[in-house]
């Protein structure tokens, strides 16, 4: 799994250009690899004591809270956030707030609607999960509708890991198969997604540098006909 997203991160991170880009939460994935924004942040709850990570958390935050200036960031990623916490409504409320008019979003989740998904609503039968306990699993369509009211919009969208989480190697090549043909034939039940957004801001209308003068309108040409009578007139 992170494997795939790291993929898909560097992907779609690598396109995006700014000045000020935020990872917050997962310091084990490194969100902005490929990022080439001068300024990058791993921000976090906790610094993790005790473990061993390859970065070590620049910032330690709430999540319902950042200590950002308004409209100060041209990047935030949230890979596996909002799943965890207690108000997701809140934390993209302000991640909302920090961002620039067109700064971009990227949100990691777990699919409810996936094997791992049913895996993981089956663990309070009895069954024990694979996943972190999570405040709630967040499906995409309603992750777009948050977005949507925060004034949002999705530009790309990505599934991955289609094939049962499996605890040993030698089950997980038996689904190798479902990993190569999920994304063309059951491309919505992948176990993770990422997401994609662009932050859009009523009345705002990006222009091109005013480099080339208007060029003055060509004065009326006066039929001949029309000079002619003028003549006869006078």
């Amino acid at each position: 799994m992170r494997a795939w997203e790291q993929r898909c991160l560097d992907n779609l991170t690598a396109d995006i250009f700014g000045y000020n880009a935020v990872q917050i939460g997962m310091p084990e994935i490194d969100a902005l690899a490929a990022s080439r924004m001068p300024y990058k942040l791993l921000a976090d709850r906790r610094t993790r004591a005790g473990q061993e990570l390859a970065r070590p958390v620049a910032l330690t935050l709430d999540y319902t809270e950042l200590p950002f200036a308004s409209q100060s960031i041209d990047l935030v990623v949230l890979p596996h956030v909002l799943e965890f916490s207690t108000d997701p409504h809140q934390v993209l409320r302000e991640v909302e707030r920090v961002l620039i008019p067109e700064g971009q979003l990227i949100i990691c989740g777990f699919n409810p609607a996936s094997l791992w998904g049913a895996r993981h609503v089956l663990r309070r039968v009895g069954g024990t999960s694979f996943l972190p306990r999570t405040e709630e699993l967040i499906s995409m369509p309603r992750m777009k509708d948050w977005l949507k009211l925060l004034n949002m919009g999705a530009s790309q969208t990505h599934f991955g890991c289609y094939a049962p989480a499996c605890r040993t190697d030698t089950w997980l090549k038996r689904y190798n198969f479902m990993d190569n043909a999920g994304s063309r034939w059951w491309p919505y039940f992948g176990g993770v997604y990422v997401i994609q957004a662009i932050k859009r801001v009523k009345g705002m209308h990006l222009i091109g540098p005013a480099w080339a003068r208007k060029k003055a309108p060509a004065p009326a040409v006066v039929p001949a006909t029309n000079k002619r009578r003028e003549t006869q007139d006078g």
